[in-house]
Parts: structure tokens; sequence; C-alpha cells
């Protein structure tokens, strides 16, 4: 393969991956495809990596330094990253949201990603994935731990348990088929396989010495599944940093003969909590602590089950079920005790943070009710209060720094919008009329958990209590799963002005259209218009993307000509072509009828009468009520 000279130069500089320098620390990822990969050891097929390697590394980074992350896409497609989970305060045009807060890498193009995590006052457990046309779905994603000067819980040594969903085929194969006509019940593609392997200290565990290779070589280096386990000590406490990078399932996870207790949610310490199993939905992470055993002469199984109950069907060939292991003797059997009595979602809102965080009292309420339908043109669609979202063709952000006062406007930016001002304090009143669980995750912020309701069209209190103001210290965390008919209330400040994403991190739902964005705090955010870097305008030119004004390219808080809007919801009752129609047929019928009065009497009447008097007949009935009541004239 032949490179361009800039991207020689950006591979004789990944060289020295990473490289420290005095607070900061500086990562190369050339973006890249790569063929072969199996980490399933059932099918081999291409994915999307980093320096021509699978799966990308993991990123381990010291919360005193800022982190630079050079990436070089070497895709035919435009691509970004989002540092989930990372404030990026003030400087949202940094977060990677596609469509949000840039329009992507061209093929190409480089990009330096600037992550203040020196100053965004974070630490705990994240992930990095690619946030444009599903790429995450085909590999580009890797955990990313920071670690602060003196945690809050002890322990001896820690480990990094990813967890994510696999299929065959590629994702734009996959997003055709689940968006069209031809599924218009909108089941989701349902994964081949589900993955669990381990990393610490910014490298990926080997494979089990004695275990079989997978189909490929790509992926030999790394340990998947039962080729994977974690080397224990008798007696010593391990953190785990378990990481859900799915695109669909949530997993149930637990280890057979040892005893864990929940010490932090999505970045939020939390004090000590015992758990026999954790739930973690799409995007979520956990830590745990093990203690481990002080008897070595057996081995123990790890267990991440996917929670089926979210696929429309379990395909004979899934084994939804897959186990590791834990090493104490390379002599010792393998301990599998199998399944557990029943599974159970983690009870997130009674865990307590640290450190604390009274609930400050609400400015804003913002209603969203999920739905999903089959819409007017035909496919099953994904919608908050009735509007599926689509992509603007200006990224929200730069819509914000460009249309000065009418960025105060949330119609500028397209339906699916809120405007947030300096200081809200915003509810997402989030009411999951859908049959299925979902995970919803905020970008730039933290929530507080304040309420849940199991069933939030009831009026008993004990399946919809009322919401409790003055709550000393409500959980706080990114990533909320809501299941079936339930609702939850997601508090939080509006400080971080930029352009935020709020939507479901299951990928299928998100291609659906279940987001919107929150406009936060529009005058403070044009103070910084001078610290976008050029190159973003640049990429957006390179791609056919306007730059400034409203969501469709105008200067205009309300011409929106030109911007994909769409699919809607069907009409029920009769449409303006079937009245129409009907009407036709109401008029031959009664200019026929006419015909065989006037043969049958003899009298003269001219055509035009006829006519004339059949329409002053149906614009009668239009005035009682358009096609005989059926439909009100408006």
């Amino acid at each position: 393969m032949k490179h361009s000279l800039g991207t020689q130069l950006f591979l004789l500089t990944a060289l020295a991956v990473p490289r420290v320098l005095a607070g900061v620390q500086e990562i190369w990822w050339n973006i890249t495809y790569v063929q072969n990969a199996s980490p399933d050891g059932l099918f081999e097929r291409r994915v999307i990596g980093v320096n021509n390697t699978w799966p990308p590394p993991p990123m381990d980074v010291q919360t005193t330094d800022s982190l630079v992350v050079h990436v070089l896409n070497s895709l035919d497609q435009p691509t970004t990253l989002h540092h989930h989970g990372m404030f990026f305060n003030s400087t949202s045009w940094m977060d990677g949201a596609q469509g949000v807060s840039e329009c992507g890498i061209p093929p190409g193009g480089t990009f330096d990603y600037v992550v203040p995590i020196n100053s965004s006052d974070q630490w705990g457990t994240y992930w990095v994935h690619a946030h444009a046309s599903g790429q995450y779905v085909d590999g580009l994603r890797a955990p990313l731990v920071l670690h602060p000067p003196k945690e809050v819980h002890s322990y001896d040594e820690e480990f990094t348990v990813v967890l994510g969903d696999w299929y065959h085929q590629e994702h734009r194969v996959l997003l055709k088929e689940f968006i069209s006509v031809a599924n218009p019940g909108g089941a989701e593609p349902v994964p081949d396989s589900a993955l669990i392997y381990f990393a610490q200290n910014a490298s990926y565990l080997p494979p089990i010495a004695s275990s079989r290779p997978t189909l490929s070589p790509v992926t030999n280096a790394v340990g998947f599944n039962e080729n994977a386990t974690l080397p224990f000590l008798p007696g010593k406490t391990y953190r785990l940093r378990i990481v859900n990078t799915s695109a669909f399932a949530a997993f149930f996870f637990w280890i057979d003969g040892h005893e864990m207790r929940i010490i932090e949610v999505d970045g939020t310490d939390v004090e000590e909590a015992p758990v026999d199993l954790v739930s973690v939905t799409v995007a979520q992470r956990y830590s745990v602590l093990v203690t481990a055993r002080n008897d070595t002469s057996a081995n123990w199984a790890i267990h991440a089950n996917m929670d089926t109950d979210m696929f429309d069907t379990v395909p004979d060939s899934l084994n939804p079920n897959v186990t590791s292991s834990i090493t104490y003797s390379d002599s010792a059997t393998l301990t599998d005790l199998g399944f557990i009595d029943a599974y159970h979602d983690t009870d997130d809102v009674s865990l307590v943070s640290i450190p604390a965080v009274p609930q400050p009292p609400v400015t804003l309420t913002i209603p969203l009710l999920v739905a999903f339908d089959t819409l007017d043109d035909g496919t099953n669609r994904a919608m908050f209060n009735g509007i599926t979202y689509n992509s603007p063709l200006v990224p929200a952000i730069f819509s914000e720094l460009s249309l000065g006062p009418n960025a105060s406007v949330a119609s500028a930016y397209g339906p699916s919008s809120w405007i947030l001002n300096q200081g809200d304090v915003v509810d997402l009143v989030v009411m999951n009329g859908d049959a299925g669980k979902h995970p919803f995750h905020i970008h730039g912020h933290k929530i507080q958990i304040v309420h849940r309701a199991t069933d939030f069209t009831s009026d008993d209190p004990a399946l919809n209590p009322p919401l409790v103001e003055g709550q000393a210290n409500p959980i706080r965390r990114d990533t909320v799963q809501i299941p079936s008919m339930a609702s939850a209330t997601l508090r939080f400040v509006a400080d971080n002005p930029g352009a935020w994403f709020f939507h479901c991190h299951i990928e299928w739902h998100l291609e659906a259209g279940l987001a919107v964005q929150l406009i936060s705090s529009p005058v403070q955010a044009q103070q910084d218009i001078s610290h976008v870097p050029p190159i973003m305008y640049d990429h957006c030119t390179a791609l056919g993307k306007p730059i400034s004004g409203n969501a469709a390219g105008h200067a205009s808080a309300s011409d929106l000509s030109g911007l994909p809007l769409g699919p809607f919801p069907q009409r029920l009752g009769w449409l303006p072509r079937g009245i129409g129609a009907m009407a036709g047929c109401v008029l031959s019928a009664v200019l026929g009828m006419a015909a065989v009065v006037w043969y049958s009497t003899g009298t003269r009447i001219s055509d035009e009468e006829i006519e004339r008097e059949v329409r002053e007949r149906i614009a009668a009935k239009e005035k009682r009520g358009r096609l005989f009541g059926l439909l009100k004239k408006s």
C-alpha cells in the first residue's frame, strides 16, 4: 500500500505511542480497517481497528495529565472519536458526536482530540468509541481508565473487564436490513456472539497458554471468552472495572465462589455495596471489589450472560452466555456452578455517591416520551415526543457559535432541540412507552437520578411515587437504564456551555432516531468561538457541509429549508388522497343516479346543471363534517 507523505509522517510518529510529556499524555491512533478478525473464533470479518490492529488499545491516564489523541482517518468514510463520559468543559466541539459537535474527520484527514482530564475533576472508568455511522459496532471501541493520585477505596491490584456483543456482518449491512419496509416491526439485529476480555496497564491480557487459539492470528494475541482468565493470588483484593461496549446487549455479570462489592458507577465512587450479580446495560460501567480465596485448589468461572429479553428472537446459533475464569493454579480444575436462580437489575438508586452532592431545586422540566412505530415511509422508527431525530446539516455547536441572538431560539437547531440557560437545573423526565429496556446517555454532564417509577401511567403511588425534593445525595451517573413503561427523572445543572447529545445508547435505536440535542448556555458558548480549531471547519467543507447558520445552514431562526425531516407518524383515519378518491366516487354515483332519474322522467336537465347540483350537495355535507362526519373540517 502506498501512503501519502502526511500518512508516512503520522505513522513514523506513532511508533512512539504513547508518549508522555509534562502534563500531557499523547496517543497516536491511525484508524484503519483490519481484515480477518475473529474474536469469537467462529467467523473472520473486516473490522475497524487502530494502527492495523484489533481490538484498539486500552487507554490508561493519570488525572494530573491532559490527554491528546492524534487521529489519522485511514477509512473510506468520515469518522470521529467520543470519549464517553468526559465533560469537555466549554469545548464541546471535542466531544466527537457527528452532527452535534463536528462534521467528522474526512477520509485521509487528521484531528487532535484534546481531553482536558486534568481540569475536569473526573476519574474512574470510561471508554472511547466512534460516534459516526455506527463504526463502534464494527470494532472502534476501547476502555479508558482515569487514575487519581489517591483512590477512595483500597485494593491490591486492578483489571478492566470488557464486555461486548459481536456481529459477523458489518454495521452498514445490518442497518439497511433494520431500517427497512421489510422490517415494519423494528426487530433489531441480534448479535452473533458475546465477548468478554480483560485489560491491565494499557494492555490486553493474553489467552490462557494451554487454550485453543482463535480462528484468526489477528486476534490470537488477546484472550477472549473461555480463552481469557484473570490471575488471582490468595487473599489479595482486586478491583474489576466492568465496561459494556455493546451495540445492543445488556449483560448480567457474576463470579462463582466469590463475593462482589460495588464501589463505582460511571466514574462516580460509591460506598461499598455487596451484590450477587451486576447488571450492566449498554455503555454503563461498574467497579467491584473481589477478595481472592485462600484456597487455591480450584479455579472459578466468571459469567457474562446476555439479557436476551431484549432480543426479538434468540437464534439457535447464538450462545448468549459466555464464561471466562479466575486462575489460582494452572494445574487446578475449573469450577463452574452454572446458572443462578434469577436475574435482576442492579438497584443503582440505592447506591451512595462519594462525595455527597445534594439535589438542587429544579428550574426547567423537559418531558421526553419514548415511542417506536411504523411511520409514513413504512419503516419502524424511534421517537421522543413523536419526533424522529435527524442529524442537522450544520453541527449544532457551530450553529450555536454562529447564530448570534438567534442561537437562543430552539427551532434554529431543528425539531429535536432544547435551549438550556446558564445555571438552569434541568429535569429530563424520560417515560419509556416502548416494550423494551433502554439505556439513555447524556453527553457533557452527569445526572442525578432523583425519581423512578415502575409504571409512569399509574396513579398507584407504589408504582409511581411522588418525586421527593431535597434529597441529600442522589446517585450520579451518565447512562441510565429505563425498563418498559417505567420512567426516570434525571436532574443536572446546565453549567457546561455547548451542544450536547442525549440519546439511547443502543446503536440501532440511535440510528432509528431516539435522540435530542441540548443546547446549553448559547450566550456563554459564543465567548469561546475563537477556540475552535480551524481544521474542524475545513473538515466540514471537505465533506460538503455548511459551517454556520441554523441546522440547515441558513442565517435564520426559522428557515429550515433543505433540512432532512421525518419520517412522520401515520395519520389515522381518512387521508387527503383517500378523501379525494371517496369524493370522486360519491360524485360519480350521484351523477349516475341523476342520469337514471333524467332518463326515467324525461326531464331535460343539462349536464352542467347536474354537476352543479351535486357539488352543492357535497359542499353542504362538508360543512356538517367532512365525509359524513368521519373527519371534521379543519
